[in-house]
């Protein structure tokens, strides 16, 4: 069972102005697929909280993955890709990148989001939209490919190549 850490960015959510839904949809998505949800914070839209955060997440709670829901879109309170990169020991942007593809089949939007895809020890961290719409179609496309990343990163398993 992998352990997973969810953090919401919010200004409002953080206000208690609204309800974090997109949290709620990552954590039902997550448990239906048998990961153990350890922590879940909704913060506000603050860098170095964040940094602080995905920094114990990966390297105190030991999560195998962490995701986050909100502010990767163009506003200037949006540093949650700068937040992630800045912790990251290094990148992983397929992850990123098929989100986005996928996500341009449904809206030519998601070409301004900004999300980033990274490896911190460990411990795979991984931006996603802040709809919960968005979340709940970009994780349900990655998630089966997810769990093969995991295996190799945690040394759970190992040969990638085909025969």
């Amino acid at each position: 069972m992998y352990r997973a850490g969810i953090v919401t960015l919010s200004d409002k959510g953080a206000a208690g102005e609204r309800e974090d839904v997109s949290g709620a949809v990552i954590r039902e998505i997550l448990e239906k697929a048998g990961f153990k949800v350890v922590s879940y914070k909704l913060l506000a839209d603050e860098g170095e909280d964040l940094k602080e955060e995905l920094m114990r997440l990966s390297d105190e709670v030991e999560c195998d993955l962490v995701l986050t829901t909100g502010g990767t879109g163009f506003s200037p309170r949006d540093v949650t890709p700068e937040a992630t990169l800045a912790v990251a020991d290094r990148n992983a942007p397929g992850i990123a990148e098929a989100i986005r593809a996928y996500s341009m089949t449904v809206t030519k939007r998601a070409m301004l989001s900004r999300g980033a895809s990274v490896i911190r020890g460990s411990t795979l961290i991984i931006n996603l939209p802040g709809s919960p719409k968005a979340v709940r179609e970009s994780l349900e496309y990655i998630l089966d490919t997810l769990f093969h990343g995991l295996e190799i990163l945690s040394g759970r398993g190992g040969e990638c190549a085909r025969k």
